[in-house]
């Protein structure tokens, strides 16, 4: 608990206390005490409608009823500087906010772990995102869903919980077998052989260059191999590369999987049979027109669906069933999916099926990520300059950068669309949100350059903290203060662009205070206490800036 949170609850222990003091009510019989922020800042710091929630215990009206309150409330224990009864009967607290200094010593004491939390109490969250199908590279949409689910696991991690990330390979179907036919035709062109490419073929530069590795490296023996034992063997070369490639890709986009989950490996385990014979055990299925059924419709979903075709082979559904039964079978308290604009349709369907299987679809949430417009010299770019096809994820951090790509996809909720000017992105502006924010650490930096120059050391000093007095410092200790509890929130509300948005308040606060106050000046205790507070500041900054995959530059 923090000096913030820690002076709330003293705070909600003296409204209590007073109530009872007053005479209101006895103590079992005051209800949880609840402050909030008023939007308006003359309404003071915090407000409370305690007197509200006691008139029916102590049978007067509400605006009596906080005047009592206010009454017996030991001020000063409470570190209150003023308060007002307002409308109908809120209390609104006008703090003494010097205790903020407090937060100072916390986080020397912390360092690095500030802004973790044991909020989540180790629940057991699995996070599933990109799990793009392995036929080529990753493109916007697979950028974008990359880096809102590592920033929300790296958040989730922060507030306690016991995450993992999931990466679900869709190494089966028809598109696997779509990759093999077409790597074969680019093969075989490699080897100057005639080739007729499928008409609906990944024809993506990958493919073509997978196959000139392939040429080089086994010469035309393939041409004299059986045709299905052929097919195998490209079927799995093609996906052996690809992968890699992603995960080489994923890797240097600072992005991490604890698990690669294969849904071959389902059709080899049983698990996918196991999954339709649970819901025909359970009496979720029927049979017609010799095809079989979930009756999903019973659960929410807009139709039936089938699971079995009449030839006996699986829809694509069916696995996915399978894949989510088993999400729930390995004892996840939270099931989060992060998917692209395409899957709207697909989460009530997904939830029926959990629900006729008996799990609590209430467990698992989706995230859906919508479009991405990309623009540079003010014209929208939908194509590669180098291949003509669509814009990759290796293409935009040659182009702007990880921590600009990162920061930029993860500053916005999920579910609106994005419009990433690359310009902007790469600028020295104000106007680019990431330079903002990175500047703000780095030019606190450069204070502390100044100040070892001039012989002053540059560490907290506990002692020097009373000197801080101006409002704007008060501002930066408390949103300092607030830095856990939206880590926090944003872990339990699965909304990571939280932690952004504060990031860009915490600097927006920063530049701010730093181009209306000295920190190095005549009086050597005010400058202390001012390089003390800006130590805290870059702390905040560097370990945001970390959760979301950011550099903290010392220089810009």
């Amino acid at each position: 608990m923090n000096a913030l949170e820690h002076m709330q609850e003293i705070l909600k222990q003296e409204l209590k206390e007073a109530a009872v003091r007053a005479g209101l009510a006895g103590e079992a019989e005051v209800p949880p005490v609840h402050l909030e922020v008023p939007r308006d800042k003359t309404h003071g710091d915090l407000a409370t409608n305690l007197a509200m929630q006691l008139t029916k215990i102590a049978k007067q009206n509400p605006r009596q009823i906080a005047a009592a309150i206010v009454k017996h409330l030991d001020r000063q224990k409470a570190f209150i500087k003023e308060i007002e009864v307002a409308g109908p009967g809120f209390i609104n607290f006008f703090i003494d906010r010097s205790f903020l200094t407090n937060v100072l010593t916390e986080m020397a004491v912390s360092g690095e772990r500030y802004g973790t939390s044991d909020s989540g109490d180790g629940k057991k969250v699995l996070v599933e995102f990109v799990s793009a199908n392995p036929t080529g590279s990753l493109h916007l949409g697979h950028a974008r869903g990359a880096a809102i689910g590592d920033v929300l696991c790296n958040v989730l991690d922060a507030a306690g919980y016991d995450v993992t990330r999931e990466y679900y390979i869709n190494d089966a179907g028809n598109q696997m077998n779509l990759m093999a036919a077409s790597l074969e035709a680019r093969y075989r062109e490699a080897l100057g052989l005639e080739a007729a490419f499928p008409e609906d073929g990944y024809r993506g530069q990958d493919i073509v260059e997978l196959g000139r590795k392939l040429a080089e490296e086994e010469g035309d023996r393939l041409i004299h191999m059986d045709r299905d034992d052929r097919f195998a063997f490209i079927r799995e070369y093609g996906l052996r590369h690809l992968l890699g490639k992603i995960k080489r890709d994923l890797e240097n986009y600072r992005v991490r999987f604890d698990s690669w989950f294969s849904e071959t490996g389902m059709y080899q385990s049983g698990t996918v049979q196991a999954a339709v014979e649970e819901l025909t055990r359970l009496g979720q299925t029927y049979e017609k027109e010799g095809a079989v059924w979930l009756k999903a419709s019973a659960f929410g979903d807009d139709k039936d669906r089938v699971l079995v075709k009449q030839d006996g082979s699986f829809t694509y559904f069916t696995p996915d069933i399978a894949y989510h039964r088993d999400k729930y079978n390995r004892g996840f308290d939270r099931i989060v999916n992060i998917f692209g604009a395409d899957h709207h349709g697909y989460v009530p369907r997904m939830k029926a099926a959990m629900t006729a299987l008996g799990f609590d679809p209430e467990k698992m949430t989706f995230l859906i990520t919508q479009m991405v417009k990309l623009y540079q010299g003010g014209e929208l770019v939908k194509m590669s300059k180098r291949t003509g096809k669509a814009i990759t994820l290796v293409e935009l951090m040659e182009e702007v950068g990880v921590d600009a790509t990162r920061y930029i996809f993860a500053m916005r909720s999920p579910d609106s669309h994005l419009d990433f000017d690359m310009d902007l992105a790469v600028s020295h502006s104000n106007e680019n949100p990431v330079f903002y924010v990175q500047y703000a650490h780095a030019r606190i930096n450069s204070v502390f350059q100044q100040a070892r120059e001039r012989g002053i050391s540059v560490e907290l000093d506990p002692v020097s903290l009373s000197a801080l007095t101006v409002e704007q410092e008060y501002d930066l200790l408390q949103k300092l203060a607030e830095f856990p509890s939206e880590v926090a929130i944003a872990a339990d509300q699965l909304t990571p662009h939280r932690v952004v948005r504060y990031l860009y308040e915490l600097a927006t606060q920063l530049h701010s205070y730093y181009n209306a106050n000295r920190v190095i000046q005549e009086d050597q205790t005010l400058t202390r206490a001012r390089l003390s507070l800006l130590i805290g500041v870059a702390q905040v900054l560097k370990n945001g800036l970390s959760m979301i995959g950011v550099h903290a530059p010392e220089k810009m």
